[in-house]
């Protein structure tokens, strides 16, 4: 059985499909321009310096941005300010930064692992600014979305309420947080793509997605890089809007904190 269309319909098919493939090209075009792929942690760490604030994602061990330490410890920078959940430990992570006396100001919720941390704090070295962890999570966020600062009841009445103002909403003390100022953004992804679209795993999701577009400048390192238009988009959790300069990382250590395991019968 055959069909026999009008000129008219058979015209406006053939554009249709000459549109189509037209878009398709176009947006292939597009994608092959948005490329924020670095090829060295050098270049992915260009206009790092001394006194600056940098955002540091994960949650103890777990999804850090190790390439990305190691490269700051060798460079040497100093007098920092840094924001992340915890400070790694005496000889991984933002220890290393601590071991190097890099870090000025440590912004953190948890630091219970880093015994240099606690002798830098103890002695006066190091200036520290604890912070309810889910607030620091919500500050990192306010600075993504571009919010000046939010009310949170987290802290009224406590030490972490110093200073702030206090306000009463439907009966109940909240106390007003500042967004954070950061000028780097170093975090750490599984899977990312050339456009700088991310898919986080597991634990790692803990405050790198948050920190994402929460700087001037976001640098995201991943276990496996691959092409943009790769990835499924029902998968991403970070669109690449956020992120300025990504790159491959290597060599991940991957560490565990506190190894606990069952003694063997």
């Amino acid at each position: 059985m055959s069909i026999i269309f009008p000129k008219d319909v058979l015209k406006i098919i053939t554009e249709k499909i000459a549109d189509k493939e037209k878009y398709e090209a176009d947006m292939r075009k597009i994608i092959s321009m948005i490329n924020k792929r670095v090829d060295s942690i050098e270049e992915a760490l260009k206009g790092v310096s001394d006194h600056m604030t940098f955002m540091l994602g994960g949650f103890g061990l777990c999804g850090i941005p190790e390439n990305a330490i190691a490269e700051l410890a060798r460079k040497g920078i100093k007098n920092l300010t840094c924001i992340s959940n915890n400070a790694g430990v005496d000889d991984f992570g933002l220890g290393l930064l601590l071991q190097n006396k890099q870090i000025k100001k440590m912004i953190s919720s948890y630091v219970g692992e880093n015994d240099e941390f606690e002798r830098q704090m103890l002695s006066g070295e190091l200036e520290v600014e604890l912070t309810p962890q889910g607030t620091l999570a919500e500050k990192c966020r306010a600075a993504q979305a571009g919010f000046p600062a939010f009310y949170t009841p987290a802290g009224y009445g406590t030490e972490v309420a110093d200073g702030k103002e206090i306000r009463d909403f439907n009966g109940k003390m909240h106390v007003l947080e500042m967004a954070y100022k950061a000028d780097f953004a170093f975090v750490k992804a599984w899977k990312g793509d050339a456009a700088g679209n991310l898919i986080f795993k597991g634990t790692a999701r803990n405050f790198n997605p948050n920190m994402c577009g929460a700087a001037k400048i976001t640098v995201a390192e991943v276990e496996h890089l691959v092409p943009a238009g790769e990835l499924d988009p029902n998968q991403i959790h970070i669109p690449g809007i956020f992120v300025q300069r990504i790159f491959q990382g290597e060599h991940y250590q991957k560490r565990i904190e506190q190894r606990t395991v069952r003694q063997r019968d």
